[in-house]
């Protein structure tokens, strides 16, 4: 686990990160991880002195098991309210599934399994301020069509890119694999509005966080 901001912790679950937010009024927790990895949550909570009970909301970047894995157990143990975008919602909460023809992904998705079905308490549907002091919801498609980043008002602007980008060595912005994109170029279109914005740190699903001026990496990869 590390601490991106004061306040701010990465936790990586197998190849993913989810990113504990510690605000005054409890735990914020951005995606859930892979399925049947909800105890590593736990243990990061633990290891800042809070437990399961503590997180309030969480925060969904786009409907993918190995981000949704977590969810519903997380929310029955805490009762937290449960956020995300419109276009993803039918497939966490199951009315969908999630169905990919590239063989690879589908192999990954047999040893990974299924994430279970959760509700969705609030459901975002426009770029906006999300029902939490200091969150602003931004609707990024392409990697999937309700895919959200988010961005966090605290020590020069905090975005959680999810999977609209992913974080590269030596402090650059990447690509998640074609593979596993919806739409390609609504995900190009996306990074580059993100590009667009005035932010510090950036931190992923995939990839290392990026701190001081991530913004600039985010302008470098956009205009490539």
């Amino acid at each position: 686990m590390r601490e991106v901001v004061d306040g701010v912790f990465e936790v990586g679950i197998g190849y993913v990160h989810v990113h504990l937010v510690v605000t005054d009024d409890g735990v914020v927790l951005v995606d859930t991880g892979l399925p049947g990895r909800s105890a590593r949550i736990e243990q990061a909570l633990h290891d800042i002195r809070r437990t399961i009970g503590d997180v309030t909301t969480v925060l969904l970047t786009h409907h993918h098991p190995d981000h949704t894995g977590g969810l519903a157990e997380v929310r029955r143990r805490s009762g937290a309210r449960v956020v995300a975008h419109r276009d993803d919602v039918p497939y966490v909460t199951g009315e969908k599934q999630f169905v990919t023809r590239h063989p690879i992904v589908r192999l990954v998705g047999l040893f990974m399994g299924r994430a279970e079905p959760a509700p969705v308490d609030e459901v975002v549907s426009a770029d906006g301020a999300v029902p939490l002091p200091g969150f602003t919801a931004l609707h990024t498609p392409g990697h999937t069509p309700g895919h959200l980043s988010y961005l966090l008002d605290r020590d020069g602007g905090v975005l959680f890119a999810g999977d609209a980008a992913g974080g590269r060595r030596g402090g650059r912005v990447g690509s998640p694999p074609k593979m596993v994109s919806d739409d390609l170029a609504a995900q190009r279109r996306s990074v580059e509005r993100l590009a667009g914005l005035d932010f510090d740190h950036a931190v992923f699903g995939h990839g290392p966080a990026l701190t001081g001026r991530a913004v600039e990496a985010f302008r470098a990869y956009a205009t490539f």
